[in-house]
């Protein structure tokens, strides 16, 4: 049996990326996680939107549109 010619990374234990340095661009990390939440924001913000206007949750929404869909035929 030949040895694989890649290597994976070492198994860390729990938590342990988050108070180890790592050699990752941290600006780089710090750009997306802005990003990430401040589209998780404008997501909420559809959904009470969404709810406000058709007076139903998100899951009647979805329902509502499934149905919308599945009726084009």
């Amino acid at each position: 049996m030949t040895k694989p010619s890649f290597q994976y990374e070492p198994v860390e234990a729990f938590g342990e990326s988050l108070t180890t340095a790592k050699p990752w661009n941290k600006q780089a990390l710090v750009v997306v996680e802005r990003l990430n939440g401040r589209v998780a924001m404008v997501g909420f913000t559809a959904a009470v939107m969404g709810e406000w206007i058709s007076g139903e949750g998100i899951t009647g929404q979805l329902l509502g549109v499934l149905q919308w869909y599945l009726n084009l035929g």
